[in-house]
């Protein structure tokens, strides 16, 4: 039988901002962009703002009318990945096998270790204390035979909670919860469980398998084995590796026809995306771009360059795929900018590549700038 943990920074966005800020401690803090400037995203807010309904890939219009004393801000990413690292060096301290799931996210198998650290239940709890005492970030823990099990108990006593599923106990555990807490159901699937009124996960377990391989094929068949407590792991191994495979940002409009705009705000996505890539050290070699219309037909362009990580050059590509792409006279919905296809940087200081040489060192000193003093300090605009 597998032990697995699953530790989930709470509120990991908030609880950096909130180390390199401590003014925002007891605030509603969302982070995810200005309301002034538009209709982002929340990418994270804290529990004080979840008390007026404000949840993840909310509207930040929506939050803030339901929120609007709090306290928003556009995020610090170059901090999250130091963050995130220093969290996995200590994990990597006592766990054998380690797979980071995301930026905050890691499963561990602690299978055999009983004997090592004793009740794993108390060594949980060291863990959380490790983590808060070197470096101030809350977590939550769930233990499971599989990492859906264990998953689904690190959210269930949030904010730093521990939730300890033994084994055998899945299926009783999982039972009365409603089935959006599966992960993997998403909103498409979930209104067609509901269809067929089903509500809760006991709902699912009362039906036969083929019930649910007939009706969604093996995606059906992944939500019945998770409904009783099986977990994935026959898809999904936990090999201890973790690779991010794109950077991507996104914005939504209120519906727009004015080019400019549009190219306003690519030019704007752009140097986020461009950014994160340098806070991480990477050049890449493939850059996406993303159009939605207002009737929400979806168009998704990519392009392979020469491995980089300058602003122009992606903006350039960028905007030709998106001019190319604009042909329909429907208004735009969502544009957005990705890039992948990863490789480290590495500066060759040849003799013929001085210019090239002396943009690279300005665009990493603008982004230790914006990473220190926020991204709005220094700002550019696209040539009309």
């Amino acid at each position: 039988m597998r032990t697995i943990f699953h530790l989930d920074l709470d509120t990991f966005f908030v609880s950096v901002e909130r180390i390199l800020d401590p003014s925002l401690k007891g605030k509603p803090v969302i982070v995810g962009g200005n309301p002034k400037y538009g209709r982002g995203v929340v990418a994270a807010c804290s529990y004080e703002a979840r008390e007026y309904g404000l949840h993840s890939a909310m509207s930040i219009r929506t939050a803030y009318r339901l929120c609007p004393h709090g306290v928003y801000i556009n995020g610090t990413h170059g901090e999250y990945s130091r963050f995130s690292k220093a969290v996995k060096n200590i994990l990597l301290q006592y766990a054998p096998v380690i797979e980071q799931a995301s930026v905050d996210e890691f499963y561990m198998d602690f299978t055999g270790c009983k004997n090592i650290y004793g009740s794993l239940f108390a060594f949980a709890s060291y863990l959380q204390r490790e983590i808060w005492d070197k470096l101030s970030l809350p977590c939550s823990i769930g233990i499971g035979s599989n990492k859906t099990i264990a998953k689904i108990g690190s959210d269930c006593m949030k904010p730093k909670g521990i939730t300890y599923i033994v084994a055998g106990m899945e299926k009783e555990f999982l039972a009365p919860m409603l089935v959006g807490t599966i992960p993997g159901v998403g909103k498409v699937t979930l209104k067609d469980l509901h269809s067929k009124g089903i509500y809760r996960i006991s709902d699912i377990t009362r039906l036969p398998q083929d019930y649910f391989a007939a009706a969604y094929g093996k995606y059906g068949i992944d939500i019945y084995r998770k409904a009783n407590g099986e977990g994935s792991e026959y898809l999904m191994p936990l090999d201890g590796k973790w690779e991010q495979k794109s950077i991507s940002h996104e914005r939504t409009f209120a519906d727009v026809t004015n080019k400019q705009i549009l190219k306003e705000r690519l030019f704007k996505l752009t140097g986020k995306v461009c950014q994160e890539l340098r806070d991480k050290d990477w050049q890449a070699s493939t850059i996406i771009i993303k159009l939605r219309y207002s009737d929400f037909k979806t168009l998704t362009r990519s392009k392979k360059v020469k491995p980089t990580d300058d602003d122009s050059i992606v903006f350039d590509v960028g905007w030709n795929m998106m001019i190319k792409a604009l042909t329909r006279r429907v208004a735009v919905r969502l544009i957005g900018i990705g890039l992948s296809k990863f490789n480290e940087y590495s500066e060759q200081e040849e003799l013929f590549e001085f210019e090239e040489i002396k943009r690279r060192k300005m665009l990493r000193a603008i982004t230790r700038l914006r990473d220190k003093y926020g991204y709005e300090i220094i700002q550019f605009k696209p040539t009309p």
